[in-house]
């Protein structure tokens, strides 16, 4: 308990000092992860919409999968994204290896079949509720995803939120491919691991504390948006 409270006053020296390394990696951090979640989402949505308004061969098996890569081992991810980017690599020759672009790139494989599988089942309820009034109107597929896209749009903030909490608490992936190098690829995870390898407790658990805080900041922030937007509709 004593070490509890001592890193909740580390927590709120660093955050009221304004600590310029803190704020460095939080601004970091925030970077990585929102440009993840963006890409994933721009992925992970229209393929869930895709999903559920298709009807194809094998497309239970394609859900299933895609339901198991969910649980994709986040190093496991961080090994491939290193081998592809290493100078031996086929993307080695792009020198995106330890730098914030290769963190982005493991955080969004990571995160996209997590959005892409909630935004299917939000999508699919959806197309029971609007397919007969959509065939009758002769919408194309385009049409009918963007329309289910539209509609469904507050359920589909609820799946990148999801993506944003697995993506900003994700060290293995990142640690692998970023380097956790001072000033340029530490974000909040790796400082956290760095700094309790080196026995500082008390700073790792501030800095974990910073991260819960950030994390429940922006989900607060979004939701709020997500209510004024319902509350301007009416």
């Amino acid at each position: 308990m004593h070490d509890i409270w001592r890193g909740l006053m580390e927590a709120g020296r660093l955050v009221v000092t304004l600590d310029a390394d803190l704020y460095e990696i939080i601004g970091l951090s925030l970077r990585v992860t929102l440009s993840a979640v963006l890409v994933a989402s721009l992925v992970g949505l229209p393929l869930g919409a895709w999903l559920a308004v298709n009807r194809f061969r094998h497309r239970r098996l394609a859900v299933a999968t895609l339901n198991a890569l969910m649980g994709l081992p986040p190093v496991v991810v961080g090994l491939f994204v290193y081998l592809l980017l290493s100078r031996s690599g086929p993307l080695g020759m792009l020198g995106l290896l330890f730098t914030p672009g290769a963190m982005i790139i493991a955080q969004a494989i990571i995160v996209t079949p997590l959005i892409a599988s909630i935004a299917h089942q939000a999508i699919r309820e959806l197309w029971a509720e609007y397919h007969d009034l959509l065939i009758s109107m002769n919408a194309t597929r385009g049409q009918r995803m963007r329309t289910l896209l539209w509609d469904g749009r507050r359920a589909l903030l609820t799946a990148m939120l999801a993506g944003f909490g697995r993506a900003i608490g994700e060290v293995g992936a990142i640690m692998i491919v970023g380097g956790s190098i001072e000033h340029s690829t530490r974000v909040l995870t790796t400082a956290i691991a760095l700094e309790t390898s080196k026995g500082n407790f008390e700073f790792a658990l501030g800095l974990g504390l910073v991260l819960i805080g950030l994390a429940l900041a922006v989900n607060l922030l979004i939701h709020g948006l997500g209510r004024t937007e319902r509350g301007s509709t009416w």
